[in-house]
C-alpha cells in the first residue's frame, strides 16, 4: 500500500537537529575574475550571476573548514560530541589537506567524535544528498543516535581562468558546512532521497594529471595540466543540454513522490548555485518562485556540495522557510548526478 505524506512522517524519524556553515571572508570579485579571464564583467554578473566568489584563506583548508561548520552545528544542538555522535560522514572534497588521507577520521578527531566512527563518501557535487540518505538507512537500521555528515570545499583552486573550456566553472568557491541528523526526532524530518546518474559524461571532467593515468611531472605542472579541465567542451553541451535540465527536475519529482507529496507542496526549494536562466527554469518549471522560495547566491559563488546546506541556513535566515514548510534540497555534479532530497521542516505534530 502506497502511503501518503502525512503517513510518511510517522513512520519516519530521522532529523535534522542542526547545521552549520562557514563561509571564508576572502572573494574573487567578478571584476578580478574578468581581469584573469577575459570574460566581459556584464557576462559575469548577468548570465552567469556572479558578482563575487568566497576563496579559502590562509587556514581554510578542505576539512578544516568543515571543522569550522561542524562546531557551529554541535553548539547549536548543545550536545558532546566525545558521548553523543555515533558515526561520522565526511561528504566534502577528495582535494584535500593531503593526498590518501581518510578525512572523515581527520574530520573525527578534529571535533572529538572519540566513541564514533568515520567514512568517506564522494560523489562531486551530489555528495550531501547521498551522505543524507546513506545516514538514514544506517540509523533505521544500526540503530545510531546522532550522525554528523561534514563537508568542505574548494576546489577554486583547480580552476584556471585562463582556460576558456573550463569556464562554466569559474564560480567554483570554498566553504565549509556540518549537519547532525538524530534517531527518534520529531523535527525536521529527513524523508526520501533520490539520484540519477549517466556514466556517458565520467570522461568529460577531470584533472588530467596526478592519477595513474598521468603521475604529476614538471612537464604536467608547466602545461597547467593540474587544474580542472574538459575534453570536448562541445559534445558536452550538447549531450547535457538534452539531458541535465529532464534530470534535474525528474529527481525532484522521483524524490517527492517516494516522500507522499507532489511539485504542488513545495515551500522552500534548495538549488545549488548555477547560471541565473537555469536557476529560474528549474525553479519556475517546479512551480516555485525562484527569489521567493529559493535562494541565489551572487556573492559565494558555487560552493560544490555544500551549497544546498548554504541554502537551507539562508532560508532560515530569511524566514522563507517556516515551520511546516516542505523543503527539497538539490544538486548535480560532474560525472554526471543529479540530486534531490525531501524535508518536512519544523515539529511533526
Amino acid at each position: 500500500m502506497k502511503l501518503n505524506g502525512v503517513e510518511k512522517l510517522v513512520k519516519n524519524s530521522i532529523g535534522i537537529e542542526s547545521i552549520g556553515t562557514y563561509i571564508p571572508k576572502e572573494r574573487h570579485t567578478a571584476e578580478y575574475i574578468s581581469s584573469q579571464s577575459g570574460t566581459p564583467i556584464e557576462i559575469l554578473k548577468t548570465k552567469m550571476g556572479l558578482l563575487s566568489k568566497s576563496v579559502p584563506g590562509p587556514d581554510d583548508h578542505t576539512v578544516a573548514m568543515g571543522v569550522k561548520a561542524a562546531k557551529i552545528a554541535i553548539e547549536r544542538a548543545g550536545i558532546d560530541p566525545a558521548k553523543d555522535i555515533d558515526l561520522v560522514i565526511w561528504a566534502g572534497e577528495v582535494y584535500a589537506e593531503r593526498p590518501m588521507q581518510t578525512y572523515a577520521i581527520k574530520f573525527q578527531g578534529e571535533i572529538g567524535a572519540t566513541k564514533a566512527w568515520a567514512f568517506d563518501v564522494n560523489q562531486r557535487c551530489g555528495t550531501i544528498v547521498v551522505a543524507m540518505m546513506l545516514a538514514k538507512s544506517m540509523m533505521q537500521t544500526q540503530g545510531y543516535r546522532r550522525v554528523i555528515i561534514g563537508s568542505g570545499y574548494r576546489n577554486s583552486d583547480l580552476i584556471d581562468y585562463s582556460n576558456i573550456r573550463t569556464r562554466f566553472m569559474h564560480d567554483l568557491a570554498a566553504s565549509g558546512v556540518a549537519m547532525i541528523l538524530r534517531n527518534d526526532y520529531d523535527q525536521n524530518i529527513v524523508l526520501e532521497g533520490s539520484v540519477i546518474s549517466d556514466g556517458q559524461f565520467s570522461e568529460d571532467v577531470y584533472v588530467p594529471a596526478g592519477g595513474t593515468v598521468m603521475p604529476i611531472t614538471c612537464e604536467a605542472i608547466e602545461k597547467r595540466l593540474t587544474y580542472l579541465d574538459v575534453t570536448d567542451p562541445e559534445g558536452l553541451k550538447q549531450r547535457l543540454d538534452k539531458l541535465s535540465m529532464k534530470n534535474f527536475v525528474a529527481c525532484v519529482d522521483q524524490s517527492l513522490e517516494k516522500s507522499g507529496f507532489t511539485r504542488e507542496d513545495i515551500d522552500y526549494l534548495g538549488l545549488i548555485r548555477m547560471k541565473r536562466s537555469a536557476f529560474e527554469y528549474v525553479a519556475n518549471t517546479l512551480g516555485v518562485h525562484p527569489y521567493e522560495q529559493s535562494t541565489y547566491f551572487e556573492e559565494w559563488g558555487h560552493m560544490g556540495q555544500n551549497d544546498s546546506i548554504v541554502s537551507l541556513e539562508e532560508g532560515l535566515k530569511s524566514g522563507k522557510i517556516k515551520d511546516g514548510d516542505l523543503v527539497v534540497l538539490t544538486a548535480a555534479g560532474i560525472g554526471w548526478s543529479w540530486n534531490a532530497m525531501t524535508i518536512k521542516w519544523g515539529t511533526i505534530k
